[in-house]
């Protein structure tokens, strides 16, 4: 037992988890005040024999009535002397969120109506891209079921493939097992009532990962400035005016996205901490469910591709700026679709990360067959543009006869030979695949391996001068599959 001093003098206090007699102090127990409650609360049994010695004291000594009532008051007040306030089961016990970090934003410039001649030199180039073969809303209709790249795989995977029984069912239900990407892509349908022209101009040049729980991404196709300029007036000819940044509650605004379940189908990367996901308080059913999920861009794009002078509508009433939009209409207040969409423009964002590009691996010991090859990567994946042209009706895909874009290189990837017979250079003269590159950084990689690199370095924002990262706006190859190619080319490409 330790002494220690207090106002009133010397009390003894024992530590905790050891026990005392209490002192006998004055002629009778009794003359001790009492304390009122019996049931002293954790966080005060410190204090509570502070305070019987001092009421012990205050009977024994001289010190005026008056001077020890004021010092026992002060014990009193001792906040561990206070009974916590009650509060009602299941109330929220979270501390008061901090200040939501803002940035501001520089005001949208006006958008002058796209002249006529421009509109139309757009049309011609998305018919020459052939964007109808991805995209619907396009305003060249639907090709046919042999050149509609999604819209052949929705019908295998929804059982409506083939027409009249022309493929065996056991050979489409192989196809349905092994269909993952290209099962769905955006509507071009009202782009310019949502979409920032000089932002599409960009997107159309150097376009990144927008839709991250979509596969594919938008291909980098070769479209220059001029192009691009002239594609983004097709799709956005109308005016818009200079808009600011829509201001708003912020903290509000997530707590908006929060409780109509935003984050279900959304990202928003780069913000601090997470917005919760919740359930959607729409009933929607499955398909519309995947659509939205799928078809969901990163928020964090919001800011430069959206008007802003449409957003708060947009985030009202989906339908009513694009009559096949894949977000639900939740039902906001005027209020929230405001601090939404303050929320959604003005938060602060961490720097974008990009994925790293992979270490290339090793070449294997191990012997590495074209039948090995064959069976791992160009049937699972490059016969889809790199195919034999009598396998459908003279179209070899865009990588072989020509397609989105491309002039025909002449790639066929369908067997041993046609691998083997190269591709077509700029000039239209044949050159092998196995030719190593002269410069850049994968000079001296055999051209049908470097292509399988370069995309790992466009995905990760370090695109190769000259050469188009394959396969064309998939993900990249693993790091294992690359590994493959080079050690089957690095042995002599055997059979």
């Amino acid at each position: 037992m330790r002494r220690a001093k207090c106002c009133l003098g010397s009390f003894s206090h024992t530590p905790a988890g050891k026990s005392r007699a209490r002192p006998r102090v004055g002629t009778n127990d009794r003359s001790r005040p009492k304390v009122a409650n019996s049931r002293v609360l954790p966080e005060a049994a410190s204090v509570v024999p502070l305070i019987t010695s001092c009421c012990d004291r205050i009977v024994t000594s001289r010190i005026s009535l008056p001077l020890a009532l004021c010092l026992l008051a002060v014990l009193l007040s001792s906040p561990a002397c206070k009974r916590p306030t009650k509060r009602r089961p299941g109330a929220e016990t979270k501390a008061k969120p901090a200040a939501i970090r803002s940035v501001a934003l520089t005001p949208q410039p006006a958008q002058a109506r796209a002249t006529a001649a421009l509109v139309a030199r757009g049309k011609q180039l998305v018919a020459q891209y052939q964007c109808n073969r991805c995209h619907a809303g396009s305003g060249h209709g639907t090709p046919p079921l042999a050149k509609n790249c999604v819209g052949c795989h929705a019908e295998i995977l929804a059982d409506r493939f083939p027409p009249a029984g022309k493929v065996k069912p056991d050979v489409v239900a192989k196809w349905k097992r092994e269909i993952v990407d290209l099962t769905m892509a955006p509507s071009l349908t009202s782009t310019g009532a949502r979409v920032r022209r000089a932002w599409l101009a960009k997107f159309l040049q150097r376009p990144h990962d927008l839709r991250p729980k979509l596969s594919a991404t938008m291909p980098r196709f070769v479209i220059d400035a001029e192009a691009a300029r002239a594609i983004a007036a097709y799709l956005a000819p109308q005016a818009a005016p200079a808009t600011s940044a829509v201001e708003g509650d912020l903290r509000h605004g997530r707590a908006v996205l929060a409780a109509k379940g935003c984050m279900t189908c959304h990202t928003f990367s780069g913000l601090p901490s997470p917005v919760d996901a919740t359930q959607i308080p729409v009933k929607l059913s499955a398909e519309a469910t995947t659509r939205g999920i799928m078809l969901a861009p990163d928020l964090r794009h919001a800011r430069e591709r959206l008007r802003y002078d449409t957003l708060v509508a947009w985030l009202r009433e989906p339908t009513k700026l694009k009559r096949d939009s894949a977000m639900p209409d939740l039902k906001l207040s005027a209020a929230e679709a405001r601090d939404a969409a303050a929320f959604i423009l003005r938060a602060y964002l961490a720097p974008a990360k990009l994925p790293t590009v992979p270490a290339r691996l090793p070449l294997l010991k191990r012997a590495v067959s074209w039948a090995e090859v064959e069976k791992k990567l160009f049937k699972r994946i490059c016969w889809h543009c790199h195919s034999e042209p009598a396998y459908a009706r003279g179209d070899g895909g865009p990588g072989n006869t020509g397609g989105f874009g491309f002039k025909p290189r002449g790639v066929n990837l369908a067997s041993y030979e046609a691998v083997a017979s190269g591709r077509l250079d700029d000039k239209g003269e044949r050159e092998s695949l196995f030719r190593p590159l002269a410069s850049g950084p994968l000079k001296g990689v055999p051209r049908i391996a470097a292509v399988l690199l370069a995309r790992q370095r466009e995905v990760s924002g370090k695109p190769v001068p000259g050469l188009r990262g394959m396969p064309l706006g998939l993900p990249p190859m693993s790091p294992q599959d690359i590994q493959l190619v080079e050690s089957w080319v690095a042995q002599g490409r055997p059979r």
